[in-house]
């Protein structure tokens, strides 16, 4: 990849969908797939109202995405509703090239566009990479859980 490669992020459109389906697998490989045809059908996913998905591409490619929502509430967030990053990934070859940075903004920027006055997001409470990609962003932690399940 040549060094003056411009990375465009940009709204996900229809002929990304297997791009995106692709990087969603890397990110998460359980992921069910009709997801991305419903986000396209209606604009939302995993019963949010209120949804955004942005890409990042490079010569041809897609490289990253972004996914965000509006949620009613996040750990440590004092308005409601809040803009929440839901995952955002960038493929291997990319990282450290400033295409997360890019982005976790253009979800930043719909958050405010939107009329959001916080962003949230997570991470795995072992995903030091994560965490520490969060930071560098300026996102601040608030919290750590522990969730637990139990069938009935």
């Amino acid at each position: 990849m040549p060094e003056h490669t411009q990375v465009l992020v940009r709204p996900v459109s229809p002929g990304d969908r297997d791009a995106w389906a692709r990087l969603r697998r890397a990110l998460w490989p359980d992921f069910d797939p009709p997801e991305i045809d419903g986000f396209f059908e209606t604009g939302t996913f995993d019963g949010f109202d209120h949804c955004a998905v942005f890409v990042a591409e490079a010569a041809g490619d897609i490289v990253g995405f972004a996914e965000a929502s509006a949620r009613p509430y996040a750990e440590g967030c004092r308005s409601t509703p809040v803009a929440y990053l839901e995952g955002w990934y960038v493929a291997p070859d990319w990282r450290r090239k400033a295409v997360g940075k890019a982005l976790v903004g253009a979800v930043e920027e719909w958050g405010r566009r939107s009329g959001y006055a916080e962003i949230a997001s997570d991470a795995a409470v072992d995903n030091a990479d994560s965490i520490k990609a969060h930071g560098r962003l300026g996102f601040a932690e608030e919290e750590r859980i522990v969730c637990f399940r139990k069938a009935l």
